[in-house]
């Protein structure tokens, strides 16, 4: 298939252009979960044209799972997430180099699974993975855009590049990991299009920083609240 044709619309936006579309070609991403997250931005970057896309993920696909993560469907209940994502984006886009990595991501494989990619994307469920991914994604020097939700409650940021000043930024200069491991668990309601609003974000991240277009989220952190559409950008 034509790829001038296929990425016309993006490759009209004077801040993507041809060398937006080849760095994104060159990208190599792992996305940590293809729940509720992931599902949209699985969706976006292999819409979007990305070289590799790494599913991680070790769950099975439930009828609770139906209602916010769209990569899947009714007939595939039961059966591993990486697999049915991958089988529906490469139907989307099958120049994208799909890997499926049938695991939670964890102290024990986190190194082996990471060596392979740039850039990680946080649709995980749980702080203790993300002061993980965030700890050897400054070790092995690899960006991590973060993200999290939480009924009609979002946030994004992005850890491991230098800001203006030089500095890399990082997961805890925002949260203890004591306080956060020692709290009760966060409810795990949440409203079908939280995570559509906040991968999204997600992967425009990721696509600035091919880019190098607009300001991204170093040193910052992006929050939305969908009850009153109230947004912020905090820097720390």
């Amino acid at each position: 298939m034509d790829a001038k044709e296929r990425y016309a619309r993006q490759l009209m936006l004077p801040e993507w252009g041809e060398k937006g579309q080849e760095a994104l070609g060159r990208a190599r991403v792992l996305l940590a979960g293809v729940g509720g997250l992931g599902s949209p931005i699985a969706t976006y970057l292999t819409a979007a044209g990305v070289g590799t896309l790494g599913l991680a993920d070790a769950d099975k696909v439930s009828v609770s799972n139906l209602q916010r993560q769209v990569l899947y469907d009714e007939t595939q209940v039961g059966l591993p997430k990486v697999v049915c994502a991958a089988e529906r984006l490469r139907k989307l886009n099958s120049e994208v180099n799909i890997v499926c990595h049938n695991c939670f991501v964890d102290s024990g494989n986190i190194y082996s699974l990471l060596s392979d990619y740039d850039y990680v994307i946080d649709a995980c469920d749980n702080f203790a993975t993300r002061f993980l991914l965030n700890d050897v994604c400054l070790e092995l020097g690899k960006t991590y855009i973060y993200g999290s939700i939480c009924g009609l409650d979002g946030q994004v940021s992005v850890f491991g590049r230098p800001d203006a000043n030089g500095r890399i930024r990082s997961y805890r200069e925002l949260y203890d990991e004591e306080e956060l491991l020692s709290m009760p668990a966060p409810s795990k309601g949440v409203m079908g299009v939280t995570p559509a609003v906040v991968g999204a974000v997600e992967v425009n991240q990721l696509l600035a920083l091919c880019a190098g277009y607009g300001e991204p989220l170093i040193g910052r952190l992006w929050t939305i609240d969908l009850r009153t559409m109230a947004s912020a950008v905090i820097e720390f």
